[in-house]
This record gives C-alpha cells, structure tokens and sequence, in this order.
C-alpha cells in the first residue's frame, strides 16, 4: 500500500517541485500561462470529458450535490474555527472552503484511479471552482456582481458539453481529440503553476497559516465522508469526495486575498503550509479509500 501511495504522489509532487525551483531560480512570468490554463486547457479539459461519449450526465448529479453540501457544510464549521482563532472571517473561510480541486485534485484522481476517474473528478473540479468564483468573489467584494460567472470560458465549456451529453450529439472525433489535446496541456502546467506560485508565498504568518492548513483537511475530508454517507455514495465517486476533502487550500484563495487586498501575507501562509502538509494528509486520505 505504501509503495502505491508514493508512486501515486510522487509524479505530482515532482512535477510541482521542478516548478518551484524554475521559479525560485528564473523567476519566470507564469501570469499569461495561468490565464491560458483557466480560459483555454481547463474547458477543453472539462468540454472533452462531458463531451465524450461515455459521459453519463444523469450519474453524477448527486456526487454535483454532495461537493455543493461540503463547500457548504466546511464553509459553515470554518465560522467556529476563525471565531475560536479570532481571525477575521474574510481571511480564514475561502482556504477552508475551497481545495485544490484543480492543481492535485485531478491529477491525483487520474494517477490513482486511472482514467475512470477523469469524468467524476472534473465535476467535483468544476462545481468547486465555480462556487468559488461566486461566494468567495462575493465574499472578499460583497459589489462582486455574481452574474461574471457566466463569462468563464470554464462555466461556458462545462455548460456545452452537459449539453452535448443531454442531448446525446456525437462531436467529430477529430474535433473531439483536438479538444481532448489541449484538455491534457492543464493537468501538468496545473502542477508546474502550483510549484511556482508556492515559490512566491511567504511564512510571515506562520500560525494562522498552521491553523488553516490543518483545519482545511481535517475538516473537508470528515464533511466529505459524512456528506457521502448521508447521499449514499458509493465506490469511486465517494473515493474521490473524501479525497477532495483532504485537498489543501486552493491557490486561488492566495490570488482572490491579493485582488481584494484580504490579509494576503496570512492567506498566502495557509495556502503554501497546507499544500506541504498535503504530504502528509494526502496519503492518509489515499490510503483509507484506495480500498
């Protein structure tokens, strides 16, 4: 079991650290790259996957559900703990509420349940990203206007390819592949993208930092286990919520603290003490769900 569980992390991991030595060395403007990631490679990733024929729409909406409950239910335990630690709740509620759903959360469904994974784990993916860009945008700039959300290509894409799905339309398989192509760009420039980002992060604030990157797993991944139980998840989709669960905050959080000017210096020690704690809670939440 051990041995999986490290050759599962281990390529993540790698791909994560080749990007935060590039960036410690070269510091290279890896702005234009992350806006292609979130406008180009994550929809097609997204698209394709909906899009593919052996998509079963109608087979994922309660694991949509349970990932909409546990942002909620995390969002709603993370007011006692930002009560209990007397920090501000705009600085501690979205890195509690919103994991890595992206930069591991795919990835790690793909290297350790295989491609089976990749349709249950752009779900999960999607829901959380867009919950974030709505109630983590509205919660740093309660002005946000909420309806921007329907402007993300990745909200755009997820919408035409449930389309598809529904409506059983089969996309050119060339076309298809095109897509698919460019889908598989955002799984390792994720990973190398989180490396560098976590380059720039700082410890200033080591203990608020502490505090949010071990309530982030610990209590997403209890939520996530309850919420499945409660749904009557089963198998590989209630794997992958728990494992979700467990994610480390979203670097997300660091750059929404830094756009609204929300304490960033504690935001960006969560962010960067959770994901290398991720080291340890990771193969925990691997190794109770692998089975």
């Amino acid at each position: 079991m051990l041995e999986r569980i490290i050759s599962i992390l281990f390529p993540m991991f790698a791909i994560a650290a080749v990007g935060y030595f590039v960036a410690r060395h070269h510091r290279p403007d890896l702005s234009h790259a992350n806006r292609l990631t979130m406008d180009v490679f994550a929809p097609a990733l997204s698209f394709a996957v909906l899009a593919g024929k052996d998509f079963d729409l109608a087979a994922h909406r309660t694991l949509a559900l349970a990932m909409l409950v546990v942002v909620a239910l995390s969002g709603i335990a993370g007011l006692a703990v930002a009560r209990a630690a007397r920090v501000d709740l705009k600085t501690l509620l979205p890195p509690l509420m919103f994991g890595n759903s992206g930069n591991l959360g795919i990835p790690l469904a793909v290297l350790a349940f295989g491609d089976a994974a990749l349709p249950s784990a752009v779900v999960l993916f999607v829901i959380s990203t867009s919950l974030h860009f709505v109630f983590g945008g509205w919660l740093l700039d309660r002005q946000a206007r909420l309806l921007m959300i329907w402007r993300l290509p990745l909200v755009f894409a997820t919408i035409a390819g449930a389309i598809v799905s529904l409506m059983g339309w089969v996309v050119w398989p060339p076309l298809l592949m095109a897509i698919k192509m460019l889908g598989d760009i955002a799984i390792p420039l994720m990973l190398f993208a989180l490396g560098a980002r976590l380059a720039e992060a700082e410890l200033s604030s080591w203990r608020i930092g502490l505090t949010g990157a071990i309530a982030r797993p610990l209590l997403g991944a209890a939520v996530s286990w309850l919420v499945g139980i409660v749904l009557g998840i089963r198998g590989l989709d209630f794997a992958l919520l728990v494992i979700y669960g467990a994610m480390p905050p979203a670097v997300l959080n660091y750059i929404f603290a830094e756009r609204f000017n929300q304490e960033p210096d504690k935001v960006a020690s969560i962010v960067l003490i959770g994901n290398i704690l991720s080291l340890v809670f990771l193969p925990i939440a691997l190794a109770m769900t692998l089975d």
